[in-house]
């Protein structure tokens, strides 16, 4: 094969930010590797969901098994809510959850969007160990106390809402001084009916707006909140459905009134969960909803909207892109919106902007700032036709994401041979051309260096040489 030439590359935003919810009360943390198969490609970001509720006396267990034998008529009927425990804070640990699926999530090029439901009542010596576990995790985002306008969740039953907002202005503080890496979100009611004005408890929550990093709403076009409880059927109380064009519209809304309450400044927008639900709208529906809610973005001349959290991969209700076989936990029947989600998350609108720079030589050093800053290399490639076999061979125990024709792949320190082949399953060349493999170096460990001068927002790797390709245009033997 001809020498190859390399070109420093830089991964930069989409126009709308491809985020994904990964377990949550209603399924669990499902790797990566199989996310990545399925999707093809990787997300912005992965949302985790935990609690943390130390003062209580059942912690750190998962409070649903802490109180199996309780009397529930709701999802949230437990001393606190029913997320995984946040094992880390101050007299905890880094080893176990959420860090051993924050570091899966950053060794496969994705940020870390962490959800923490946290007691109100906590002392700064907590939110301090909390801000410290979270340094070496990169450009992370953290959304403190979602939907803090509801009243659903067990921090809104022990604090006022002012308490509420005050508690995420000071947690926001805090991050800023020890873990300024970190990006807060906050997510509230926002404009809830299309002739409001104001955002729900907006004197409570408009400190909050000025300070945090990142706006956001949650927006289910149809949701069964009575689940597992009871059956979303015609008449029933505990379900809803909206049109998608009135969510689109509310959420714009949203945006334009958090603006005007910071003076005109402009933040990122995001929809930290967003689904529509199957319970309501059966399989099919449910798909052409969320493929219309994006026609909607698509469409608008509005660059407002920067990101959106598909709720979520897998689930054991009909909110995932697969649901959760009953026989087996371990196993996810894919639904249709799969189909509808795969093609938007690699549609212009979703996919991240990539920008050639100049021709490089080994030994390079690509930089990993993050999933919307990375710079690595690509590598221009001529293709006869077809290819029968097509395999980038590596001698080295570099942690790698490689793009060709659309299609991701992860190699691992230990992976030498990585069969690029399926970027030609779905979408086979008729003719020769002219592709290009991109490769990408986030961190082996899922942590940046911190004893780097930036070492909380940068990870570097050197890579020494190209791999090699093997592509073959026949079978082997005829």
């Amino acid at each position: 094969m001809e020498k190859l030439t390399a070109y420093k590359i830089h991964m930069g935003k989409a126009r709308c930010a491809a985020d994904l919810g990964d377990g949550s009360e209603r399924g669990e943390y499902v790797g990566q590797d199989y996310i990545l198969h399925k999707l093809g490609r990787p997300h912005r970001a992965i949302s985790l969901m935990y609690c943390y509720y130390p003062l209580d006396k059942e912690w750190p267990a998962r409070i649903s098994e802490a109180c199996k034998d309780r009397e529930v008529s709701f999802a949230w009927d437990y001393p606190y809510d029913d997320y995984f425990p946040y094992l880390g804070g101050l007299g905890g640990s880094t080893e176990g959850e959420p860090f051993t699926f924050m570091r899966d999530i950053r060794r496969h090029g994705q940020d870390v969007i962490l959800t923490m439901t946290v007691d109100p009542n906590v002392s700064d010596e907590h939110l301090i160990a909390i801000a410290k576990d979270l340094r070496p995790f990169g450009r992370m985002m953290l959304r403190i106390n979602h939907e803090a306008t509801g009243d659903w969740f067990n921090f809104t039953k022990r604090a006022s809402y002012q308490q509420i907002a005050d508690f995420y202005c000071r947690f926001h503080k805090i991050i800023k001084e020890y873990a300024p890496n970190v990006s807060t979100v906050l997510c509230i009611g926002g404009i809830e009916s299309p002739d409001a004005e104001e955002i729900v408890m907006e004197k409570e929550f408009a400190e909050a707006v000025r300070l945090t990093d990142i706006w956001s709403v949650d927006k289910y076009m149809a949701l069964h909140w009575g689940w597992p409880y009871d059956v979303a059927e015609t008449g029933g109380k505990t379900h809803a459905r909206y049109k998608a064009a009135d969510v689109y519209d509310l959420t714009k809304k949203s945006y334009l009134r958090y603006k005007e309450i910071c003076g005109g400044k402009e933040k990122p927008m995001v929809m930290s969960e967003f689904n529509a639900d199957g319970d309501v709208t059966g399989p099919y529906e449910q798909a052409d909803m969320v493929r219309e809610f994006f026609d909607i973005l698509k469409n608008d001349p509005d660059e407002w909207f920067s990101g959106s959290t598909f709720y979520q991969f897998r689930d054991r209700g009909r909110l995932g892109l697969e649901t959760e076989d009953p026989n087996d936990p371990a196993v996810g029947i894919e639904q249709p919106v799969m189909k509808t989600y795969r093609e938007l998350i690699h549609s212009d609108l979703m996919t991240p902007a990539m920008t050639r720079g100049e021709e490089i030589t080994l030994p390079a050093v690509l930089r990993w700032g993050g999933s919307e800053d990375a710079e690595g290399i690509e590598i221009p490639l001529h293709f006869e036709g077809n290819p029968h076999f097509c395999e980038a061979v590596f001698d080295s125990d570099l942690n790698l994401m490689l793009e060709l024709n659309g299609r991701w792949f992860y190699k691992s320190p230990k992976a030498r041979c990585i069969d690029m082949m399926s970027a030609f399953f779905e979408k086979p060349l008729s003719a020769a051309a002219d592709l290009t493999l991109r490769i990408f170096a986030p961190p082996a460990s899922g942590e940046n260096d911190l004893s780097a001068e930036d070492g909380s927002i940068n990870s570097y790797t050197t890579i020494e040489k190209l791999p090699e390709l093997r592509i073959r245009y026949a079978p082997t033997e005829k």
